[in-house]
């Protein structure tokens, strides 16, 4: 089958993941009498880095897919190795910008021995990207906009809607950040809105509107649920997705942006938006197979044995 989009624009966060063992409970070394002095140094018994990052993610795992995804962002002069790491999984990097005199963003995740978490976040270059599209870009285009600086966010929106290309609107863990105009744009020129389900309420909240009202506003509404699968609302019907089955669960980091690849291969395949769903269920779980985002690997052949064995049906 032809693909109906030939050009995939990737629209997000470019991150290092730092990730960090703490073999001991935070509790027993911080005193709650003391928390306006606190003063505490953790002694790790494991780090590891490994690339992240919404856009990044996306485009990884649509290259798996058999796709060249174009991926849009910025980076700092650190970027080098993930850069190389990208241009080695086909995932087109010409237009990351670059900020000289600032570092790539990253996460710094502390995690102890009952799994709770500390967590530090360096944005990265706050710049606008400057996001320019040749004559006829947006023949063919489908663009995703993934989390990242609000202002790039918010650039995005303007220029697909102005370049008349289809674009999927996820704004993530920024709804907070987004005011409720920005959110309202966003949201109702999209041609695909996701997000989880806690997300999706607090759209709903921010805007003012009941989940019936959001499914009229977009073409296509899709709420994601974890090990609970996903639910995809277009023209007044309701599309239940199952969880796919994973082998094992390591690390549910990152799933929900492999499933969005999915989901992004089968509009691109042209396909009926259940096997949408489907597929984005199943390249989920190679992600939860493994610690890190980016850390998973899968070829067209295995991910249809995966999908025949959860759905019943080849691809």
């Amino acid at each position: 089958m032809p693909n109906k989009f030939s050009n995939i624009l990737v629209c997000g966060s470019i991150v290092y993941d730092r990730i960090m063992n703490f073999p001991g409970r935070f509790s027993d070394h911080i005193l709650p009498d003391k928390i306006h002095i606190l003063n505490v140094s953790f002694t790790l018994n494991r780090l590891a880095e490994s690339f992240g990052g919404t856009g990044g993610n996306i485009a990884y795992n649509l290259a798996l897919l058999g796709e060249r995804p174009k991926l849009f962002g910025a980076a700092g002069a650190d970027f080098e190795k993930y850069a190389d790491w990208l241009k080695s999984n086909q995932v087109d990097i010409k237009n990351v910008k670059i900020a000289d005199n600032e570092l790539t963003a990253s996460a710094y995740i502390m995690t102890d021995r009952g799994d709770n978490q500390i967590t530090g976040f360096y944005g990265g270059p706050k710049n606008k990207l400057s996001l320019k599209l040749k004559t006829g870009a947006g023949n063919n285009s489908l663009a995703i906009i993934s989390p990242d600086a609000v202002a790039r966010m918010v650039e995005y929106v303007k220029i697909f809607k102005r370049s008349k290309i289809p674009y999927i609107f996820d704004p993530g863990q920024q709804i907070t950040s987004l005011n409720p105009k920005g959110l309202n744009l966003a949201v109702k020129s999209a041609k695909v809105l996701i997000g989880n389900d806690y997300e999706v309420e607090l759209i709903l909240k921010k805007l003012n509107l009941k989940k019936q009202a959001l499914t009229k506003l977009v073409e296509i509404l899709i709420i994601t649920k974890g090990e609970k699968g996903s639910e995809i609302y277009s023209q007044n019907k309701k599309i239940i997705i199952p969880a796919a089955k994973p082998r094992v669960v390591l690390d549910p980091t990152g799933a929900g942006d492999a499933y969005r690849a999915g989901f992004i291969k089968g509009l691109v395949m042209g396909w009926d938006l259940e096997r949408c769903g489907r597929l984005g269920a199943v390249t989920a779980v190679y992600t939860v197979e493994k610690y890190g985002t980016q850390t998973h690997k899968f070829n067209w052949s295995e991910l249809a044995k995966r999908y025949r064995a959860n759905f019943h049906e080849n691809l």
